[in-house]
């Protein structure tokens, strides 16, 4: 062998000298290692967080009734419009008056949308089987709807419809007093004539 022929001395050096490289190829595999390892844990953590993101979107539920085919509670997810909700419920029946029903409007969770029937020729329009005049749902309304209740002007429809724009649905007939000029007095005589 190689190291028979060398001198003691020789060997040893050679001997340290082997160890030593020995010891830096080690090392540098394992530094290779643990630096693929974080990285690889990093993907991981970062899948798992993307996963549990889309689990945790944010759900609504509203309840849909009236002229669509399903009515009942409907899942949704954070800013979806009242035409999510009608999709969601199997679209309108063929009786519904989507004229009424404002489609682009924002829903809000614990919120009812009501699709009205279209009323036929003759019959006495607005008014619900019971005889009494049908609500008018503050979530849906037209400008002309929110007109014609009383006490309530073009100027101020205006200003429930750019409340509702930019706060979203009304969530109870009370926050009708949050609108400029609609105080506690308008509310009340409001509240057996419109829904949220």
């Amino acid at each position: 062998m190689i190291f028979e022929r060398l001198p003691r001395r020789h060997t040893a050096i050679l001997l340290v000298v082997c160890i030593a490289v020995l010891a830096l190829v080690g090392k540098r595999i394992a530094a290779q290692g643990t630096a693929r390892a974080p990285a690889a844990q990093a993907v991981a953590l970062t899948e798992n967080r993307a996963a549990v993101g889309a689990d945790a979107a944010p759900r609504l539920v509203v309840y849909i009734v009236g002229a669509v085919k399903h009515a009942g509670l409907v899942r949704l997810t954070e800013g979806a419009r009242v035409a999510d909700a009608l999709e969601r419920a199997g679209g309108p029946s063929r009786r519904a008056d989507l004229t009424l029903v404002n489609l682009a409007a924002p829903v809000a969770d614990g919120q009812q949308i009501v699709v009205p029937t279209r009323v036929a020729p003759g019959a006495s329009g607005g008014a619900t089987p019971t005889g009494s005049p049908a609500k008018v749902s503050l979530a849906s309304a037209t400008i002309e709807q929110l007109d014609a209740l009383p006490g309530i002007g073009p100027v101020t429809a205006q200003k429930i419809l750019d409340w509702r724009q930019t706060h979203g649905p009304l969530r109870s007939v009370d926050d009708l007093d949050a609108i400029p000029g609609i105080g506690p007095a308008r509310v009340e005589q409001l509240r057996d004539l419109v829904t949220p």
